[in-house]
């Protein structure tokens, strides 16, 4: 593909309109809006955090957020690629923000909290977060493990990334990203 060619494939790639069919539940809308712009989200969202497994983690966080904000996308205010990029970068920021907010300690006692978390971890199966309520998602809920019910609230509620859960349940990471995938799919299911 020459320069010419993909100067004229991006001027004619109506963001706007795929972010309308994201709203309109269109999976493939997303899939197109990712195809086209996940790789160059990725390279802001590195040169942001400096690091690019988190940037990955973010990239798929801000994919959720289109996915589920598309409705909320407005073209009197801008264009649907600035939308996206805006609610990439905003992410990366409050990753940013966050990890300068934590306290350090030194390498002694972050071994010995973190081997002490692994255990409780390690041995704990029940659910961490007062969530019991009478709805039809509090229902499908109940039917997940509550290890993996928690990788969720964990992911979704106090905002963790992958990684984050996996060191905090003491858990490979593909495991707790084979868990989210696989209860958010159990989730979609029980509701529809």
């Amino acid at each position: 593909m020459t320069d010419d060619t993909a100067a004229l494939n991006q001027s004619t790639f109506d963001h706007g309109v795929l972010l309308e069919a994201c709203a309109n539940g269109d999976r493939q809308a997303l899939q197109r809006l990712y195809a086209q712009e996940g790789s160059r989200m990725l390279g802001v969202v590195i040169r942001i955090v400096g690091d690019r497994g988190i940037a990955e983690d973010i990239i798929h966080d801000a994919f959720v957020r289109i996915w589920n904000k598309a409705h909320t996308f407005d073209a009197q205010r801008g264009s649907g690629k600035t939308w996206i990029f805006s609610v990439t970068r905003h992410l990366a920021l409050n990753h940013v923000r966050t990890r300068h907010r934590e306290v350090t300690v030194d390498d002694d006692t972050a071994e010995r909290l973190d081997a002490e978390r692994s255990q409780e971890a390690a041995t704990d199966t029940q659910d961490h977060f007062d969530w019991l309520g009478q709805g039809e998602l509090d229902r499908c809920l109940g039917q997940l493990s509550p290890e993996r019910r928690n990788c969720l609230f964990h992911a979704y509620v106090d905002g963790f990334s992958h990684q984050e859960i996996a060191t905090r349940l003491d858990r490979p990471l593909g495991t707790v990203k084979a868990w989210i995938k696989r209860s958010l799919a159990a989730l979609r299911e029980c509701l529809s």
